[in-house]
Parts: C-alpha cells; structure tokens; sequence
C-alpha cells in the first residue's frame, strides 16, 4: 500500500512503547507515514528498568498522550496465577513467561484506546515471530473492529544499520552505548527473563554466561541449601515463610530466592506458532519455585481422576496461551474447569533449594487426601487387603478373553 494510501485513514494511534531503538524509529515513522497523532503506552510488568526515560523520550518525539502504568499486580494476579494453577508448560518445557505477558499488554492498549477515542494499535513485533500473532489475536478479540499497524511487516527498515540511519535522518536521539549491535535480544518481565536470536541463533553452541542476567550458575550458588515454605489457598500461593504477601512481591521474593541458587534456566528449541523452530534461553525462577510448589500441594489434595484429567488437558491450555489465545472460549472454558479443580488446593509445601535445582521436601493442608491409616506397612484395621483380588480379576477380564482368543 503507498503511503498516500495510508495518510488520513488512521486519527490516532495507541503504540506499545518501550523506549528503545525499534520503538522510538516507529513512533516517529508512525507520525511521518500515516499523519496521525501517536499515544504512547508503556506497561511496567516487573521488566525491572527505570520507565520514566521512556516517557521523557516520547514527549521528545511529540507524543501528547503518554501513559505509564504499573501492571505488576493484575500481571501476576490475573495472568500468571491462573495459568500457574494449570501447571502449564509448553512443549513440556516452557514456563510461558513472554506468552502470558501479551495479551495485559494489548488489554490495556485497547483500554487506553477506547479511552483516547483512538481508531487503531501498533506493535513493535516482527513478522517472524509469535509475539505478533499474540497481540492482534487479543486486539480483535477485544476490539474485532480496530486498526492493527504492524510496521515491520510493511516499511523497508529491514536491519539495524537502516533502523539507526532512520534514527539519525529524524533526530530520534540513541545513546551512544545502545549503538552496538546487541549479541542478543532480551524482553523481561516479573516472571522471566528470555534471551533469542543472534549469539545464541546455533542451537549447539552453549550460552554464555553473559545471557544470564536473574540467575547465577548452579555451579556459583551457595553451597548450603536453602529451605522455603510456601502458603496456598484455592491454588494460588499467598503466603513465604509465613509471611502474607501480594501477588507481585510473593513472585519477586521467590524470583529473588531462586535466582541466588541457580534455579530456573532453560535452554529451549521450541516451535514457533507460524511454523519455524526457534531457540531461546529462559530464566524463571520464582515460577520454577511456584510450580513445584504447586505441584506438592496438588498432589495432596487433588483426587486422583482430576489430577489425571488436569494433566491431560494442561498441554492444550499451555498451547492456547503460547499461540495467542488468551481470550478465546476455549481457553476460558478449560480456565473454569482448572478453577474448580483447585477449591480445595491449600495448604503448605515445604521446599529444599540448591545448586539449580527445587525439590519438594514437605507438603500438608487440612484438605488433604493422603490417608497414612490406608498406605502404612505396618497392621491397620481401614483396609481389607482381600478386596484387591476381585479388583484386580475384573480388570484382567479383558486381558484374558483377549489372551484366549489368540492362543
């Protein structure tokens, strides 16, 4: 589409805005390509960065309407938690830390749109990657009418030498020390760092130590263990080491806790939702802490057939968030199953951390289904040990006629 196609069509325009070199360069081509008035949006989800540059950059670059807002709570409250009460992982993996972030960043654009009478939204993501699919699909799930201007996928500004010359051209001030090419590309937040592409695009090649920014190496942490008790109620965690606290700083303490021993690296060759594979290097770890957490006090209290269950729906919910599916039915449907299923979650795990590694040592609740009278090798008058052999008859009957048959 030409530009003077482009003109007019868009008044004003909500950008996810970080501050750094490819946002800045499409703020400004935002205004000079489309002549409309940008709104920035800079969301503080625990990435752990000073915002108020951000701000200052785009008043510089004429943005009249600048919001800065702090998400950590809902983040954690209402993305994290209820994807933590699922045990989701990606490809048995993958924690879903940048997955779960996007769809509170397109929330809270198409909120500040709706509130600014914008007419459109614009992201930073590439035309390779999920993060794109992510956005928009949460856009129209939301706004089905909205404007989506994705520029990588139309300007020419394919490389970083040419982001930078654009930069340059149209007085888009870059710190000298962000000139360099970076050896890779990081996005954080509250709940993980993730590093891809560039240095680490050779999935032989080991991480340096350098792409690790939250957590030492195993080999560096301390050589004492460390014993954490976390507090659950309905699934979700609220409580370390006896003290209550928000979701945001329960994450940060355990974020804190487990980056000092090493735990929470994952070194990942995943598919991506468009179709490539692509390797990424993840540090999580409070949500490492969590889910083991979470896993100890499901297993006392979960009936064997919902915890089973649970399991075998969990790959298809994590796929949901992975893909960009946050706000279908489908996803809130398995959400009000998983739901239910953690009425009676709580309690307390006990964990023992060292040397990268999370091990449940501990777990109790007063909802627990573990009955010692039943499993004890020592005599017990509850459990009648004759009853097993029609048990476990009925279930050969099958095996038995099969095995007749083909004799």
């Amino acid at each position: 589409m030409a530009d003077g196609a482009k003109r007019g069509e868009v008044n004003k325009v909500v950008l996810a805005y970080s501050g750094g070199l490819d946002t800045s360069v499409i703020l400004r081509w935002l205004q000079q390509t489309y002549r409309c008035e940008v709104v920035t949006f800079t969301a503080d989800l625990g990435q752990g960065e000073e915002l108020e540059p951000a701000r200052k950059k785009a008043e510089l670059l004429g943005a009249r309407e600048i919001f800065v807002d702090d998400l950590r709570e809902e983040f954690v409250r209402d993305f994290v938690f209820p994807m933590f009460r699922a045990n989701a992982l990606y490809e048995g993996a993958y924690l879903l830390g940048t997955s779960i972030a996007r769809p509170l960043i397109a929330k809270r654009q198409i909120e500040i749109a709706r509130a600014v009478g914008a007419d459109a939204v614009a992201h930073g993501a590439t035309g390779k990657g999920n993060d794109q699919v992510r956005f928009e699909l949460s856009y129209y799930a939301l706004a089905p009418d909205i404007r989506v201007i994705a520029p990588w996928r139309e300007w020419d500004l394919t490389s970083r030498s040419r982001l930078l010359d654009y930069a340059d051209t149209h007085q888009i001030p870059i710190a000298r020390d962000k000139r360099g090419e970076a050896p890779f590309s990081v996005d954080a937040n509250l709940l993980h760092v993730s590093a891809e592409g560039k240095a680490l695009e050779d999935p032989w090649t080991e991480p340096e130590e350098y792409v690790y920014s939250r957590t030492v190496a195993p080999e560096a942490a301390p050589d004492a263990p460390q014993y954490v008790e976390i507090e659950f109620l309905r699934g979700d965690p609220v409580a370390v080491d006896g003290e209550k606290l928000s979701p945001a700083a329960l994450l940060a303490r355990l974020n804190e806790m487990g980056g000092r021993h090493g735990i929470g690296r994952l070194d990942l060759v995943e598919n991506r939702f468009i179709g490539m594979k692509s390797r990424g290097v993840y540090e999580t770890p409070g949500g490492t802490i969590l889910q083991a957490a979470h896993r100890g006090i499901e297993s006392l209290t979960l009936d064997r057939g919902a915890m089973h269950l649970k399991d075998e729906l969990m790959p298809r919910y994590a796929e949901l968030i992975y893909n960009g599916f946050w706000f279908s039915p489908e996803r809130e449907m398995l959400q009000a199953l998983i739901d239910k299923s953690q009425e009676k979650v709580a309690g307390r795990v006990r964990l023992k951390l060292y040397k990268g590694a999370a091990r449940v040592v501990g777990r109790q609740s007063p909802n627990s289904l573990y009955s010692q009278a039943h499993v004890t090798f020592e005599e017990d008058e509850v459990y009648d040990q004759r009853d097993a052999e029609g048990f476990i008859k009925l279930n050969a009957l099958r095996l038995r006629l099969a095995a007749r048959r083909d004799r």
